[in-house]
């Protein structure tokens, strides 16, 4: 089984699919706790002073951490044998210091870049392979078909989201 996982500030659309593609869970997964702000560089960080900001971030990094844990607690009891996971791609070396992250274009990215690299070593703690994969990509190398009938069989909700994590956990072994 694969999982492709594709996340927005405070929550992801994740599709587990076996080796044949064929879809056997998609779901909505919460990523940071309520009352927590979900990209705190991106929204809180012009607020914020350097200290406030650190603490923030570590919350909200914890929080994520706590989360992707548990719903990867609950995926892994509904669908055992979990081999990998697909998270969007993220830069090697992005930056971590807060100066830069509150310049362009790191301010706009570091969020997201926080929810990959913490579901992915949640991920990691578990023994699945991390993918990460480009979302464009993934979309232009399987055909309409294949990522439109899992609409006919499951019904909504099929969006976009979705098509993008099942391309990613059929492509990203």
């Amino acid at each position: 089984m694969r999982v492709g996982i594709l996340d927005h500030f405070g929550w992801a659309v994740a599709v587990t699919a076996a080796a044949d593609g064929e879809v056997v869970d998609r779901r909505r997964i919460e990523l940071v706790e309520p009352g927590l702000s979900p990209a705190p560089v991106h929204y809180d960080a012009a607020s914020l002073d350097d200290a406030a900001l650190t603490a923030l971030v570590a919350e909200v990094r914890a929080s994520v951490a706590r989360c992707a844990d548990a719903a990867f607690d609950e995926l892994d009891a509904a669908v055992p044998g979990i081999e990998s996971i697909a998270l969007r791609a993220w830069p090697a070396h992005f930056p971590a210091d807060l100066a830069t992250l509150r310049r362009a274009p790191y301010e706009s990215r570091a969020d997201a870049v926080m929810y990959r690299e913490a579901m992915g070593r949640v991920a990691e703690q578990r023994d699945w392979a991390v993918r990460q994969y480009d979302a464009k990509a993934v979309l232009a190398r399987l055909a309409d078909d294949v990522l439109a009938a899992p609409r006919e069989r499951l019904g909504p909700p099929w969006t976009k989201d979705h098509r993008v994590a099942l391309a990613a956990a059929i492509l990203c072994r």
